[in-house]
This record gives structure tokens, sequence and C-alpha cells, in this order.
């Protein structure tokens, strides 16, 4: 049989042992761990898994399940090509604070990709009080038209009220 890939993501209440019961269920049934983005998003913990497995998509789902069915997760496995080491290095970050209301991420992810952004890594949290919610978002990316071209859109932005700030990000290598 072959090593296939499969991307496992596993959604639940947040509380403790679910990265440990899941990623020993793993282990235990041959399981290999590639990249992983592991975090909790309001009273959620979320995961999204690269695991290579001897065996099949059900397979996975069988190794799986026992852990959902106790830690009350929700999961889900899609076949993906393995890909490890073939990314894009970030090379901007952009800092958006505005006050929370519907459409910002829309907005700004729209002209920033319209200006050639490829978002790598994006989170945002709430913050301020509940009368006055800001809205905070970071952003790593790569500038697939520069920072110029990036800089150029910062003011359609701007002129709904939202702050926005570009950095370079220089990347270490060695």
């Amino acid at each position: 049989m072959a090593n296939n890939w499969y991307m496992l993501t596993v959604v639940g209440e947040d509380r403790a042992g679910i990265v440990a019961g899941g990623t020993k269920a793993l282990f235990e049934g041959g399981g290999n761990l590639g990249e992983a983005s592991m975090m909790r998003l309001g009273g959620s913990f979320t995961i999204m898994l690269m695991v290579q497995l001897e065996g099949s998509g059900e397979e996975l789902r069988r190794l799986v399940e026992p852990v959902a069915r106790e830690l009350s997760l929700h999961f889900h496995v899609d076949t993906i090509a393995g890909r490890l080491h073939r990314y894009l290095e970030p090379d901007v970050s952009v800092t958006v604070y505005g006050a929370d209301r519907a459409g910002i991420v829309a907005r700004v992810t729209g002209e920033l990709a319209r200006a050639g952004l490829h978002i790598l890594e994006l989170e945002s949290d709430v913050a301020g009080s509940r009368d006055q919610p800001i809205y905070i978002m970071y952003i790593e990316g790569y500038a697939g038209r520069g920072m110029e071209a990036l800089r150029a859109v910062l003011p359609a932005i701007e002129r709904e009220g939202i702050e926005i700030a570009l950095e370079p990000l220089e990347t270490m290598v060695g």
C-alpha cells in the first residue's frame, strides 16, 4: 500500500487533551504528521493537520473516531498531495484595526488580493468593548507584485475608517 496524505480537520469545544488524544491515536495507528495549525477560536479548538498514512481515508477516520466521540469533536478527512517544503515564504506583514462591522475582512483582503497579495496566514480577534468593538487582523503574505502595489491600495481601505499598516518581512535562512 502507498503512503497517502490527508488533511484532517477537527473542531470542538476547547478542553485539555484534544491534541494529546488525537496525536496519540494517529501515532499508534501508524500515522506520520506533517504541517499543522492548531488554535483556540472563541470557545472552540480547531486543528488542521497533514497526516501521512499507509492506508485509506476510511482507515484514518477509524483511527480518529474514538477520540472524536470521547471528546465530542467533529472531524473531516480530505485526500491531499503532501507537498512538504514547497511553499512561499512570507515577505510582508499587514496589521489592520477598525470598528468591528460586517465585511471588513472581505473589503481588506479583496483590495490586497487585487494588488497581488497571496495570503499565507491570517489571524483576527475582536477587542474593545461590547459597545465599541474593534476588529484586529494580522496577515502574513507574499507580495506577488511588490510592496508598492500593496501601498497603492491603502488609501481606498483607509477612507473607510480602517487603519492598515504594511511591514516588509526579512526571512532568516540558515
